[in-house]
C-alpha cells in the first residue's frame, strides 16, 4: 500500500494573516482547506497518511537575506505556526533554512524511515519553496503530488505558474480529489507528470 506525506510548507506567522510582513494573501484562503485536510488525516485509523509540518527557521543572519528581507527567524513569533493550523500529537515538524524542505534537512531521512513513497506539497508559495520541495522529492525519487488548492502564492498568476511548472513532474490535483481517491482505495498518484509532453 502507498504511503505518504503531506508536507504542510511555511503555514507561518510571517507568511499568513495582516500582520505576516512577508503575507502571502493567497495564504489565508486557502486555511479553511488545509483544515479539512488536516481533519481527514487526523481521523483515519492508520499511519498510511501523514502530515509533516515543514517551518522555516532562519539563523539571524542567514545567506537568503542577502536577497530577501528579513523573515521567518528561528524562535520568533514570524517563525510559528499559524494557530489555525498548529502542529498536534506526534507530528512531525522539520526546520529549514532555504527554499526546499529538502535542503541541508533531515527530511528525507524521516520520510525513509517512515516507508514513505509519495510526497504531497501544500503551502507557500507555491512558485518558490513549495515548488522547490517538489524538485528535491523528485530527485530523491519520490512521487510527487501537489493540492491546487491546499498551495498560494503573493497573487494568483505567481499560484498559476507555480502550477503549471508542478504539473510537469508532479499530479496536480484537488484537496477533494485526493481524499476521494483514497476512500474508493486509489493511489492518487496514478497519471503524475506529463509523460507526453503535452505542457504548454
Amino acid at each position: 500500500m502507498a504511503r505518504h506525506a503531506i508536507l504542510v510548507i511555511d503555514m507561518l506567522n510571517d507568511f499568513i494573516g495582516e500582520k505576516a510582513p512577508l503575507r502571502c494573501p493567497g495564504g489565508d484562503a486557502i486555511i479553511p482547506n488545509l483544515q479539512k485536510l488536516f481533519g481527514w488525516v487526523r481521523s483515519r485509523r492508520d499511519d498510511n497518511v501523514q502530515l509533516v509540518h515543514i517551518q522555516e527557521a532562519h539563523r539571524k543572519n542567514d545567506a537568503d537575506f542577502r536577497v530577501r528581507p528579513v523573515h521567518a527567524v528561528k524562535g520568533t513569533w514570524g517563525s510559528d505556526f499559524i494557530p489555525e493550523l498548529y502542529p498536534q500529537g506526534d507530528e512531525y515538524i522539520v526546520q529549514k533554512r532555504r527554499h526546499s524542505g529538502f535542503a541541508y534537512t533531515d527530511l528525507d531521512l524521516y520520510l525513509r524511515e517512515e516507508n514513505i513513497d509519495t510526497v504531497v506539497v501544500t503551502g507557500v508559495w507555491t512558485n518558490v519553496c513549495v515548488r522547490s520541495t517538489a524538485s528535491d522529492a523528485l530527485y530523491h525519487a519520490y512521487k510527487v503530488i501537489t493540492l491546487s488548492d491546499g498551495c498560494a502564492s503573493k497573487t494568483e498568476e505567481m499560484h498559476e505558474y507555480g502550477l503549471k511548472d508542478l504539473s510537469i513532474f508532479t499530479k496536480v490535483m484537488t484537496i477533494d480529489e485526493y481524499i476521494e481517491a483514497w476512500e474508493k482505495g486509489e493511489d492518487p498518484w496514478i497519471g503524475g507528470g506529463d509523460r507526453e509532453n503535452r505542457v504548454e
